[in-house]
C-alpha cells in the first residue's frame, strides 16, 4: 500500500535575487521538512498543498497546478507501523507571509537556499529536487510558469 500526499514548495528570490525555500519543522521529529499532508476530499491536489502551506508555514502566494517534482518517504504511523509514502511537491512563490498562523506554536519555519535545504532533509529523492533548483531555477518551466503568472 503506498500512501498518496501533497506538498507546497514555497519559494521567493531574496534582495540579492537569489532563489530561496521555505522549510519548516516537523511536529513530531523537528527535522526540516516542506508544508505536507493529505490529499483532501474534493480539492485539486495543488489546493490542498495551499492549504498545507497556510496552515504549517504561514504563507500564501501563487501555486503551480503542475507538480515540481515526487518523492517517497516512510512515515511512521501509531504503533510504529511505517507506511511509504509518495509526495507529489507543487511550487509556489510567495506573496504573504504571516506572523500568525495556525501551527505557529507547533513548528519553526525559515528560509534556506536549495543547496542548504537539500544538506537538512532526511530523504534522498527530496535532497535531489532541492539540488536540482540550485542551478538556474527560471528555466524550470513549471517555476518560469508561476514567475509569468506575477
Amino acid at each position: 500500500m503506498l500512501g498518496e500526499q501533497i506538498a507546497a514548495l514555497p519559494l521567493h528570490w531574496d534582495k540579492k535575487g537569489r532563489l530561496q525555500v521555505l522549510m519548516v519543522t516537523s511536529r513530531d521529529t523537528g527535522r526540516w521538512v516542506m508544508p505536507k499532508g493529505w490529499e483532501m476530499d474534493g480539492l485539486k491536489p495543488w489546493s490542498a498543498a495551499e492549504i498545507e502551506a497556510l496552515e504549517e508555514a504561514g504563507v500564501r502566494g501563487r501555486i503551480s497546478s503542475d507538480e515540481l517534482g515526487v518523492y517517497h518517504y516512510d512515515k511512521v504511523l501509531d504503533g510504529g507501523k511505517l507506511l511509504r509514502c509518495q509526495v507529489r511537491v507543487y511550487p509556489m512563490i510567495v506573496d504573504t507571509l504571516l506572523r500568525e498562523w495556525k501551527e505557529r506554536h507547533e513548528r519553526k519555519r525559515r528560509w534556506f537556499s536549495p543547496l542548504a535545504a537539500a544538506r537538512r532533509v532526511h530523504e534522498p529523492e527530496l535532497a535531489n529536487l532541492l539540488r536540482g533548483l540550485s542551478d538556474k531555477p527560471k528555466r524550470q518551466p513549471v517555476i518560469r510558469q508561476l514567475i509569468g503568472k506575477s
